[in-house]
């Protein structure tokens, strides 16, 4: 990625673009974009602490450096995806499995109330 400035947008020494003033990177915003199909005004409601002009620099920046930032996200896809099946637990996977199933067929007035 090329450090050049971008208003509104800064890129940290391992070349991560931020919002500035944030820790919101701008990979998040794309990924809102492309995943769920959201505006900016839709991002903006579902990240109040961003300015619409704050989420535009962002995609702005995203589509200025479209390579870069896609090849960062697969990267850490494909790690998270390596640290899934190195930390496998198909035990604890059936045991969650098991609760889903059993919260699901309890009715909402009969489950527990969660100690807040």
């Amino acid at each position: 990625m090329s450090v050049v400035g971008w208003p509104l947008i800064e890129v940290d020494s391992e070349c991560v673009a931020y919002i500035e003033g944030t820790r919101t990177k701008v990979i998040e915003v794309a990924l809102d974009r492309l995943t769920h199909h959201w505006d900016a005004d839709e991002i903006q409601r579902q990240h109040p602490h961003l300015s619409l002009g704050q989420i535009h620099a962002a995609l702005a920046y995203y589509y200025e450096h479209q390579a870069d930032c896609d090849r960062l996200i697969e990267e850490r896809f494909r790690r998270a995806e390596d640290l899934c099946r190195k930390h496998d637990n198909p035990v604890l996977r059936a045991k969650l499995r098991a609760g889903r199933l059993r919260e699901s067929s309890t009715p909402i007035s009969r489950r527990p109330r969660s100690a807040s």
